[in-house]
């Protein structure tokens, strides 16, 4: 059953991960400035690391019991 709420959560994870590398796979690729391409390599990634992090808090909620989070609210 948790196994089933996590599908979605994982699946878009992955789907953003593989866009925002390949973005910074194409900074790589085009020739531009360093300070550009810096910035085109390091906002990707972060925003890379957020979703991964987040992914990572959404499996300990669903593991711990706690499905919805307007309880919160």
């Amino acid at each position: 059953m948790k196994l089933k709420k996590l599908i979605a959560p994982i699946i878009i994870t992955a789907v953003l991960t593989l866009y925002f590398l390949g973005f910074v796979a194409a900074c790589f690729l085009i020739a531009m400035p360093f300070w550009i391409k810096a910035l085109g390599c390091l906002i990707p990634l972060a925003l890379a690391g957020v979703s991964i992090y987040v992914l990572i808090e959404r499996i300990h909620e669903v593991r711990s019991g706690e499905e919805d989070d307007l309880s919160h609210y």
